[in-house]
């Protein structure tokens, strides 16, 4: 299993910015990634409202794994 190297709030972020800005989403910019370096933080509070849901699985994902650990997985990284 990869593990990213970079903070998931910074990580959820940026793929926000990105698909309001890139033309590759939603966006009208061919070459967005300049303007997503730029722009990450004005969504950190949407990416942190993103994992705030994410605390609870639901049925699907507890049956997956463990509950308990996919939420102190979370926590930790809203601690950020």
């Amino acid at each position: 299993m990869d593990i990213s190297t970079g903070p998931v709030i910074e990580r959820v972020a940026r793929v926000l910015a990105g698909q309001r800005l890139s033309a590759n989403a939603g966006g009208d910019q061919e070459s967005a990634g300049p303007a997503v370096d730029a722009a990450w933080r004005d969504y950190r509070a949407d990416a942190i409202a993103v994992l705030k849901t994410l605390r609870e699985p639901d049925r699907r994902m507890a049956a997956a794994g463990d509950p308990a650990v996919w939420e102190r997985m979370i926590l930790a990284a809203l601690e950020e």
